[in-house]
């Protein structure tokens, strides 16, 4: 019998050769991965094809977050580097980052990131990530844009030489500390097919943290604590998904952070209202899922949370085997990797 509370339930064998580096040079190139909950068949193809597979009267939905440039270096004033990690923006000055390394930063420290930008250390909070209040002439995102660097995992060690390539295209909305990557695999191009194709396509806001790539390291993962996250659902938005389900079109949620959003409105009881606020929801094995029909996510860490959701969309053993074949046949993994389509 599976144990779906053990973390161990949820790894698998991956090659250091199959983490992609680098995005692909035409993001709807990539490769495809198409399973189907019903048939158990396994398809590969590329990306742009996923037309093959939508049909009028479905319903997409996007995540139009725009990642923060939010690594910055800095210096104390002895002359040590420290690199700042923006997480979450609290007011105007104040934000929650983490920091490295951290542990030599006392409270009351002054952070020098350039003539324009500094920090000053407030408060560490129990779970390690800081506090900070910045102090800045001119507009914050402006000077943000120029001396911060993009936030990419820590498994990515190739330099991103374009910006916006770990960016949707699609992004309208500042404020994530990293990439809500199945949305990387769009072009404008592919967007305008799939809408002329009778799909409608919908979009919310969920600010990714960087708590989607942490680990989860308790054995027993019900222990684990959830990262919090914003979210917004515009009324606009709740009505149309509403009025798709109630005509038995399909909700196809592009990425586990639109996943999140909409299952943790539904939580409020459906129909799906108006909604905007924190949700730290966590999805595993077995959940019942209220809104989403249909996923397109990319292949994730073992023994992340996110294998974890996609375990509980598509089932435990589908979902293991899924990413075996996708070893097998050398698909790419991680943020800039390949993608998979579940439905």
């Amino acid at each position: 019998m599976i144990n779906y509370k053990s973390l161990d339930t949820y790894d698998y064998y991956l090659p250091e050769n199959l983490i992609a580096q680098s995005p692909i040079d035409k993001r709807d190139e990539s490769r495809l991965l198409v399973f189907n909950r019903k048939t158990k068949d396994i398809l590969h193809r590329h990306f742009k094809d996923i037309t093959d597979f939508l049909v009028k009267g479905d319903v997409l939905v996007v995540n139009n977050t725009r990642v923060l440039p939010a690594r910055l270096l800095a210096k104390k004033s002895t002359g040590a580097n420290v690199e700042i990690l923006l997480l979450k923006r609290i007011n105007l000055n104040d934000w929650e980052v983490l920091l490295k390394p951290g542990k030599r930063v006392k409270i009351g420290t002054i952070l020098k990131i350039n003539d324009e930008l500094s920090c000053e250390l407030l408060e560490i909070k129990n779970d390690g990530n800081r506090i900070v209040r910045f102090y800045f002439n001119g507009i914050f995102e402006d000077i943000l844009n120029r001396v911060g660097s993009m936030p990419l995992p820590h498994y990515i060690h190739e330099k991103l030489n374009d910006k916006e390539r770990y960016q949707t295209v699609y992004n309208k909305v500042l404020g994530s500390a990293a990439a809500p990557t199945a949305g990387l695999h769009f072009t404008n191009e592919l967007l305008k097919k799939i809408q002329d194709m009778g799909v409608e396509i919908l979009e919310l806001t969920l600010d990714v943290g960087l708590g989607t790539f942490r680990p989860c390291k308790e054995k027993d993962i019900t222990k684990h604590v959830m990262h919090s996250e914003h979210y917004s659902l515009t009324k606009e938005v709740a009505e149309k998904i509403n009025k798709a389900k109630i005509e038995n079109r399909r909700i196809i949620a592009v990425g586990t952070t639109c996943v999140r959003t909409l299952e943790s409105v539904a939580q409020k009881g459906m129909p799906l209202e108006q909604s905007e606020g924190e949700t730290d929801i966590f999805i595993y094995p077995p959940f019942e899922f209220k809104v989403v029909d249909a996923l397109i996510t990319n292949f994730h860490l073992p023994k992340s949370t996110l294998i974890m959701l996609v375990s509980a969309f598509a089932g435990y053993e589908n979902t293991m085997n899924i990413y075996e074949t996708a070893v097998e046949n050398q698909y790419r993994f991680f943020s800039f990797g390949d993608a998979m389509f579940i439905e």
